[in-house]
């Protein structure tokens, strides 16, 4: 029991069936805790007003079977995109934990789930894609960095992102590569 006298919290890790992609709120709330997410993470890497998703993207996500929920007594409390890249190779990303619930492994249960749903699919790897700033330090990406290799992820190669991802380099607010980081799932 907690001190308040109720039930300790719970938190469940759940893939989001299709049909909650018409769930207009559902797919608002998660676009505004990501978005909420990233802008915070994110901050001096984007211009103003660059947002990361939308409700729209995360309905086609949902619609193509790759969002996971973190819920925690019902509610919504992070979430995280779950794609096939090939037969050997999956991929995790749009990972984001409400900022008012960091520190109970809403995190890293999902990266757990990312991991177990592409080893039950036959994936032999996982890679996530981290943003970084070219001629700086950004405190986020090296609290990121530093934690997805406590993970067990290694950075395999530095993308660039014009080159990859052009409509999004005109957002950027500085010059920025993204690292490709992998981890067996064998």
């Amino acid at each position: 029991m907690r001190e308040d006298g109720r039930p300790p919290q719970r938190l469940l890790v759940e893939p989001l069936p299709e049909q909650a992609a018409e769930d207009a709120a559902l797919m608002s709330t998660l676009a505004d805790l990501v978005n909420a997410v990233y802008a915070d993470s994110e901050k001096g890497l984007w211009r103003e007003g660059a947002a990361r998703t939308s409700a729209a993207e995360l309905a086609e996500f949902t619609r193509a079977g790759q969002i996971a929920v973190a819920r925690l007594d019902g509610r919504a409390v992070g979430c995280v995109r779950v794609q096939r890249l090939s037969d050997e190779l999956g991929e995790f990303g749009m990972l984001a934990a409400a900022p008012e619930h960091r520190g109970i492994g809403a995190g890293r249960e999902l990266v757990r789930f990312a991991e177990e749903r592409a080893r039950a699919e036959g994936r032999r790897v996982m890679q996530l894609e981290l943003l970084t700033p070219q001629t700086w330090s950004h405190p986020s990406k090296e609290f990121l960095a530093d934690w997805y290799g406590r993970l067990g992820y290694r950075m395999v190669s530095v993308g660039d992102v014009a080159e990859s991802y052009p409509a999004l380099a005109p957002l950027l607010a500085t010059a920025c590569d993204f690292r490709v980081y992998h981890k067996s799932l064998a």
